[in-house]
């Protein structure tokens, strides 16, 4: 669940697995009847518009919307930036000096590709 709003009981609920990402907590009960209200329609959740289709991605963290159109481009490009920063933890702790390294600089980028390709470490 997802909602710029506050959650009641929201750290019991977690504990059931169903993951909650919420403005934050409020421990009156309530006295409204919940109701989803409609479906398939575009709404507004912390300022940000969720048209039909779109994606959310949430974690501890927050939450982010990603348009239908783009989910592919963002996957892609997500996994792609875990296995650089992957790399370059390995490379830190393998203790390459931060300086250039993170943010990765244009060698740093090198090194990364050359790894990727199999070919040997440019030092």
């Amino acid at each position: 669940m997802v909602t710029d709003g506050v959650v009641r009981d929201a750290d019991g609920i977690r504990a059931t697995g169903f993951p909650v990402v919420c403005a934050g907590t409020a421990a009156p009960a309530s006295y409204n009847v919940f109701s989803d209200g409609d479906r398939d329609l575009p709404i507004a959740v912390g300022g940000v518009a969720v048209l039909p289709g779109d994606s959310i991605l949430a974690d501890g963290d927050g939450a982010v919307v990603i348009p239908a159109a783009l989910v592919t481009e963002v996957v892609e490009a997500g996994e792609e930036q875990e296995k650089l920063e992957a790399w370059i933890q390995g490379e830190a702790g393998g203790g390459r000096a931060l300086g250039g390294l993170y943010p990765p600089n244009q060698e740093t980028l090198a090194r990364y590709r050359a790894w990727q390709e199999g070919d040997a470490p440019i030092d």
